[in-house]
């Protein structure tokens, strides 16, 4: 192995790279291989040497060589060190031979403009000129200060209508926002009726604080009103939790007509709703929330997450009355106390200046193009929006999804199976896609050709069936 070599495509693809460094390690990984600077059976430096190396951290490193292991490039032994795996040369993308793409996380794509690199780099420096440093390093206001709320407010406008600025909290992340619902509201051993393909979160969340969790068929518009009242009449649920717009992963939408009937069964049987709007605001002529049609009954969460950047953790929620954004706030406080001053003023600067909906609108613009892509490769056999960030893509009849994402796992491709969004039953024969993630049009391209390649392959007989 030729370490100095090494380094020199490690610091090459940190460099070139925008996305996160920990995936810029497998893919520098492959490129040492194909180049025939590490080759198969060889053993990486220590973590610590690169870490230094490199001018990271040591958790850096060690996400990225796990990462490594889960694309197959390496096997680690305590003890012994990392080794590249053999046949760790075969483990990479056919098309992008300089790449592993992994399309797993549903993030918005970086915009080229306007540079978010740019724009960070040029208002946090003027947000800590302008701004009382204290404040900003100090614990902030739990559910963000009468401003930041105010401006939430304007934010999530276009969905929710009008909002009082006592009934906006600002928190870190959709998922905090929801544990803090969970938490206030329910108790170990209550029902959450959701979709029985849904965000996995919901399921971490509901395994974590012991609620069950059940799940009603939909179709392209998401719930459907008979299966819900249904279901809600033999279950009492406390809260109904959906993704009305773009839902993940089978990107159905809502129309108002469907969101005013599952507004009225839930009124009927005496449920909350929990709105989880990830991506509404995705859409540039955003549909009005369930929390805009029934205020009173409806928890609203909306983050940025998926129109901006995760990398802000940041989210809005808005709530009945004030009575209830104070009990939510209090378990707002008890999960995660409060939010990053630092991030929270300059998102707040990035509302106020129009720079969020410019950079929201960029990202809107993107991924309609990213869609029309998968279109013209994939064909219209996945369920799709126009404006989302993902796919749910259908398998043929010979394939399950966790052989379909294992061998393109094994191609350098990352891919989701259904299980991980069932709820219950048997999972379907589809896989989520997500299209934000790949760092250019070329290259998700190429990773969709490769899909479409991937469909067309017929596994061999296995072993296990021969008698």
């Amino acid at each position: 192995m030729n370490t100095p070599d090494l380094i020199k495509i490690l610091k090459n693809f940190l460099e070139e790279n925008p996305g996160p460094i920990y995936l810029s390690i497998p893919n520098a990984l492959i490129e040492a291989i194909n180049t025939g600077v590490i080759r198969e059976g060889d053993r990486l430096p220590p973590q610590r040497f690169l870490a230094k190396e490199l001018g990271t951290d040591l958790t850096t490193i060690t996400r990225g060589i796990s990462e490594a292991r889960k694309r197959g490039l390496v096997d680690a032994t305590v003890g012994r060190g990392t080794f590249i795996r053999i046949g760790a040369a075969e483990t990479r993308h056919d098309n992008v031979p300089h790449a592993v793409v992994d399309m797993t996380m549903n993030i918005p794509p970086i915009p080229e403009t306007p540079s978010l690199k740019t724009l960070i780099h040029s208002d946090i420096g003027s947000t800590l000129r302008q701004q009382d440093l204290h404040a900003l390093l100090s614990y902030r206001m739990t559910g963000g200060t009468p401003d930041e709320r105010r401006l939430g407010g304007d934010w999530i406008l276009p969905t929710v209508g009008p909002k009082k600025e006592s009934e906006i909290l600002v928190v870190p992340g959709a998922q905090a926002a929801i544990a803090s619902i969970v938490t206030a509201f329910l108790s170990p051993g209550d029902v959450i009726i959701t979709d029985r393909f849904t965000y996995p979160g919901i399921r971490t969340i509901a395994a974590q604080f012991r609620l069950v969790l059940k799940g009603v068929d939909g179709d392209g518009q998401g719930m459907l009103p008979a299966e819900l009242d249904d279901a809600c009449s033999h279950l009492k649920p406390r809260m109904i939790y959906c993704i009305p717009t773009i839902q993940n992963p089978t990107t159905a939408t809502m129309s108002v007509e469907r969101r005013m009937e599952i507004l009225s069964i839930a009124k009927k049987h005496g449920s909350y709703i929990l709105e989880d709007d990830a991506y509404g605001l995705l859409l540039k002529s955003p549909i009005p929330a369930m929390a805009q049609l029934d205020p009173s009954r409806v928890f609203y969460v909306s983050s940025l997450s998926k129109v901006i950047s995760p990398v802000l953790r940041l989210a809005f929620m808005a709530l009945p009355d004030q009575e209830v954004a104070s009990r939510v706030s209090n378990a707002v406080r008890a999960v995660t106390l409060t939010n990053s001053g630092l991030t929270s003023a300059l998102v707040a600067r990035w509302i106020e200046k129009g720079t969020a909906a410019q950079i929201r609108n960029a990202i809107q613009n993107e991924l309609t193009i990213r869609q029309k892509i998968a279109k013209d490769i994939l064909g219209d056999q996945q369920c799709a929006h126009p404006q989302g960030p993902h796919i749910w893509l259908k398998l043929p009849d010979w394939w399950s999804s966790m052989d379909f994402v294992s061998y393109a796992r094994r191609q350098g491709l990352g891919l989701v199976p259904s299980n991980v969004f069932t709820v219950e039953g048997e999972a379907p024969q589809r896989v989520r896609i997500a299209l934000g993630s790949s760092t250019s049009r070329e290259n998700l391209t190429n990773s969709l050709e490769s899909v479409a390649k991937f469909l067309k392959h017929k596994r061999t007989v296995e072993f296990a069936g021969i008698v």
